[in-house]
């Protein structure tokens, strides 16, 4: 590198030099060792409903016990998500990562030995603690390291690894739901798999930096250049010549200083905290509230459990399907309009699927359901990391995500009873409102991010 180049470079912030790296082997372990994590995540979010039908058997479960095994990981998750994202912002991402898998490792092994619901509850709801702090934590990590113009697609590529986890959830419990190897129930061998892979995801974890926006914020500048130099390193290995370096970028811009969680309710933020709510109240009805009420739906309208199991698992292929799709668009469409238009979609699909009687066409209507359920929810994640500063986001999103996981938490008291009383076709017609104003709050409200550094979309703000 010349002399010149390495002066700009020295001179730069540290987000101006992250942003101008091309993606490197480097960067792209840094995403695979996040999305192993985030696999487990998912399978965790999605067991319950797999399992809704065998464990309403195994332990006798009417309505309200159903609802808590289904609401008990999200209620767990909510208060995750408040406690674990200020963890993030003060002690640092990777330290979040461990408590996170601890906490979802220990609890899940454990829910794989319980012996009556109040016990399995207990492992759902302290798995859910663990759960709740991870995504808040993945999102602002891969938003502080991934460069801003491959930043949409490189995170959508981390959560299509992750989203693999549904259909292996779905056909697991299809497997399983009736096997009892060596004596032990199908399904507690679905809760120890995923503990397993929580243990060894937090042992690969051991090997992630710590995020270099992040240590700039709290005053380790040393530790952050030396992240940053170690990825500038990578870059050159590949062919990077250091040229981008000696480009303006965003070396006019403030850097990063930590802000008090208040500024979330005080202009300019207030106003991206109100929406971003909005969206993880209401769009979340619609995504978990299919995963938690199709099997259940479908089993309510005269199918039998292995039926219903077998049709919900080849609609769940559509999730990391839609995740993919989502790489495509993420950096093709301003990410507001579509996040917008996959909501407005979800409403259309999610309403014939739930008054379909055809096998064919609920396993259609289903598959194009998750899809572009996934398409959402891959821009929902990179909407909101942008739309906050780097010393407030993981606090930010954890309290936005609070919400979505307690939104979701509720549902099954209100969704269950609806199915029972009023049928499917009530349930999704529900669903699709939810969806629609969600989207309409989106469109007229959001505000244009793609193409931009997390500096950029805040100028106004010590980001």
């Amino acid at each position: 590198m010349s002399p010149k180049v390495h002066a700009s470079l020295a001179g730069s912030s540290i987000s101006a030099r992250l942003n101008r790296l091309p993606v490197t082997r480097a960067h792209k372990r840094i995403i695979v060792i996040i999305a192993l994590g985030t696999f487990f995540e998912i399978y965790e979010l999605f067991l319950s409903g797999v399992l809704a039908t065998t464990l309403s058997s195994e332990f006798r479960l009417g309505g309200t016990g159903l609802s808590l095994v289904l609401a008990s990981p999200f209620l767990g998750a909510f208060l995750g998500a408040v406690v674990i994202g200020p963890v993030a912002d003060r002690f640092g991402r990777r330290k979040a990562y461990m408590i996170t898998l601890a906490l979802y490792s220990a609890a899940t092994l454990a829910a794989a030995f319980s012996s009556d619901l109040w016990m399995l509850v207990a492992c759902r709801f302290i798995a859910g603690v663990g759960l709740g702090g991870e995504l808040p934590v993945t999102d602002s990590f891969l938003g502080e390291i991934l460069p801003a113009k491959r930043r949409g697609y490189f995170a959508a590529w981390a959560f299509t690894v992750a989203y693999t986890a549904v259909p292996v959830v779905g056909f697991l419990g299809l497997g399983m739901t009736a096997a009892a190897p060596w004596g032990i129930a199908g399904w507690r061998w679905m809760f120890a798999f995923g503990a397993a892979g929580a243990i060894i995801t937090f042992l690969v974890r051991r090997q992630l930096p710590e995020s270099p926006r992040w240590l700039q914020t709290v005053g380790r500048a040393a530790e952050a250049e030396e992240v940053t130099h170690r990825l500038e390193e990578a870059s050159r290995s590949e062919g990077w010549d250091g040229a981008e370096a000696v480009e303006p970028a965003d070396s006019t811009l403030p850097q990063a200083t930590p802000l008090p969680a208040s500024a979330l309710l005080r202009r300019p933020l207030v106003q991206r905290t109100v929406l971003m709510a909005l969206v993880w109240i209401l769009a979340v009805i619609g995504y978990h509230g299919f995963s938690s009420v199709a099997t259940l739906a479908l089993t309510e309208r005269g199918f039998t459990v292995t039926s219903s199991l077998l049709y919900t698992s080849l609609a769940f292929i559509g999730y990391p399907v839609g995740s993919a799709v989502s790489m495509w668009l993420m950096e093709r469409m301003e990410r507001k309009l579509l996040l917008g238009g996959s909501l407005a979609l979800m409403a259309v699909l999610g309403i014939v699927f739930g008054n379909a009687q055809d096998p064919t066409v609920i396993v259609v209507f289903g598959f194009c359901f998750t899809v572009v359920a996934n398409v959402m929810s891959n821009a929902t994640h990179v909407y909101q990391l942008e739309q906050f500063p780097t010393g407030i986001r993981t606090t930010a999103t954890g309290w936005l995500y609070s919400l979505g996981r307690l939104s979701t938490a509720v549902a099954p008291f209100y969704l269950v009873p609806l199915l029972q009383h009023a049928g499917s076709g009530a349930v999704f017609t529900l669903v699709g409102a939810a969806c629609l104003v969600a989207a309409l709050a989106v469109v007229v409200a959001g505000v244009r991010t793609t193409g931009l550094s997390v500096e950029e979309i805040s100028p106004e703000l010590r980001s």
